[in-house]
């Protein structure tokens, strides 16, 4: 009766964290549900109100969330969309997210940052910001307050990206296509890709978005080979592709069929976003913040170094292959 009771509170605590995310979130759209959603886990987690077998009833509903969440996220991507970039915007996308990704492994090795932590950072700056995050925490080995540092990390400098980007873009004198192919290969989150990319008008926003999601297409092979190199040091019997990365590339699949109603879409978009709030509300609660702010001044080293060289790899690649 106690456990039924901790999980309907577990699941009645998560649901508050999420509503809570997104009217924050409302107010400062740049940051985020998701983001909102890990800091108020955080600030809930420090707190006594939650005991042993809430934080047990909402770590098993995390995972639950996460997984369904990532699937959902795969119907915000088109194939054919994302091929009507062309080859030297795809070879720039692919390169950049290849370059960003093993060099802030390699960072992260100078500043000596966990590896836990570098896995996360590598995906979130690569790739999608809390969404890679929150899709590649439950593949490899790493402490509860790594994905905190990695999402809070993805918040500061995503911030900082959208700002100094169309101001770097303007100086250097980029047209509209240029400078939202620049924003959608190189800043985190999709909300600072959009803010990045409006000063240079509405198409460069349209160019931006369609660039971002074509890195999205990159989560489920990364988070696969993150996965099959951990297996090791996890469950040696573990799925060598993640059940919820096949489920992803399934609702590619489907949204690429063009099949799909646009209402369909738009109401997958949103649930996709709730779910993984909620999960990153949950992996939020597990954190202790007197861990998280001891292993601060490197992580926020590692977080600099990867936001100056994503900005400055997508900037080489496009010009190199466009």
């Amino acid at each position: 009766m106690a456990l039924t009771t901790a999980r309907t509170s577990g699941f009645a605590i998560t649901g508050l964290g999420v509503a809570a995310a997104y009217a924050l979130s409302s107010v400062w759209p740049v940051a985020g549900a998701l983001t909102v959603a890990v800091v108020l886990g955080v600030a809930a987690g420090s707190t006594p109100v939650l005991t042993g077998e809430h934080r047990q009833a909402i770590a098993r509903l995390t995972k639950r969330l996460l997984r369904a969440g990532v699937v959902l996220l795969g119907l915000q991507l088109a194939v054919p969309s994302v091929l009507a970039l062309g080859p030297g915007t795809l070879a720039a996308v692919v390169l950049t997210v290849a370059v960003t990704f093993l060099g802030t492994l390699g960072l992260a090795r100078l500043v000596r940052v966990p590896r836990g932590l570098a896995l996360l950072v590598a995906t979130g700056f690569s790739i999608c910001g809390a969404s890679a995050i929150a899709a590649v925490e439950g593949v490899i080995e790493r402490d509860d307050e790594d994905v905190a540092t990695a999402v809070a990390l993805v918040t500061c400098y995503g911030s900082v990206a959208l700002a100094a980007l169309p101001l770097l873009a303007h100086t250097l004198g980029l047209d509209a296509t240029r400078t939202g192919s620049w924003a959608g290969i190189s800043v985190h989150e999709v909300a600072q890709v959009v803010a990045a990319a409006g000063p240079a008008g509405a198409a460069a926003v349209g160019i931006a978005v369609v660039v971002k999601l074509s890195r999205v297409v990159l989560l489920a092979p990364v988070v696969a080979l993150v996965g099959a190199t951990q297996r090791g040091r996890r469950d040696g019997r573990a799925p060598l592709v993640p059940l919820f990365v096949l489920g992803f590339l399934a609702m590619v699949a489907v949204r690429s069929t063009g099949l799909v109603p646009a209402f369909v879409l738009d109401v997958a978009k949103t649930v996709s976003t709730l779910l993984l709030a909620g999960a990153l509300f949950g992996l939020g609660c597990a954190v202790r913040l007197g861990a998280l702010l001891r292993g601060g001044g490197r992580a926020l080293l590692l977080g600099l170094l990867s936001t100056l060289l994503v900005l400055a790899t997508g900037f080489g690649t496009l010009a190199a292959f466009t």
